[in-house]
């Protein structure tokens, strides 16, 4: 199993420190070429506008959808989750268009307004630590995707298919909960 982790901007090193901590092979992604032979790609936290910027100059944009599209796992914490909106308010953006959610930008507030929080998930009886950063919010999930945590009344762990969103930074705890389920749909991936 080979994941990538987009490496344009935002905490891709502790993504890729939590991978190493568990055994996973990963590798940086900056442009189409670094998709090749990826099984799964994590899109980090970082500022969601300079994301989308970079993706379009560097032309990942329409390699990531396509990697997506063509059965490739995906997993997006925070700006991430943005990234795999169908829609984003607050204001209003672009973005990859992949998982069924509505997500409001900054949601939780500004970088003052960054917290850890406990919460219940589907994943563990235990509670689920949950850094939040500027935090987006989940306003509406389809009728195909699973949630998984909720925290404050909103969905802050998604599912559709491959894709995995977390409004959160669970890479930024000592519990691998959440990258060891993500891994457990890579491997689904890996077998079909």
């Amino acid at each position: 199993m080979k994941i990538g982790v987009l490496a344009v901007q935002g905490d891709f090193e502790a993504h890729r420190a939590m991978l190493d901590s568990l055994g996973v092979d990963s590798c940086e992604i900056r442009t189409a070429g670094d998709l090749d032979g990826l099984d799964a790609v994590v899109l980090p936290g970082g500022e969601s506008t300079t994301h989308l910027k970079i993706l379009k100059e560097e032309g990942l944009f329409e390699p990531l959808r396509q990697f997506a599209k063509d059965g490739g796992a995906m997993f997006g914490t925070c700006a991430g989750a943005i990234l795999l909106a169908s829609e984003v308010h607050n204001p209003a953006q672009d973005s990859l268009r992949l998982m069924d959610i509505t997500v409001l930008r900054n949601g939780y507030g500004r970088q003052l307004s960054s917290e850890v929080r406990f919460g219940h998930s589907s994943l563990k009886p235990a509670p689920l630590e949950m850094v939040y950063i500027r935090a987006p919010i989940i306003e509406r999930v389809g009728p195909g995707v699973e949630v998984l945590a909720e925290d404050g009344g909103h969905p802050v762990l998604v599912r559709q298919g491959k894709l995995l969103a977390a409004t959160f930074h669970p890479e930024l705890t000592d519990d691998s909960t959440v990258y060891s389920y993500f891994l457990g749909l890579v491997e689904e991936r890996v077998r079909a």
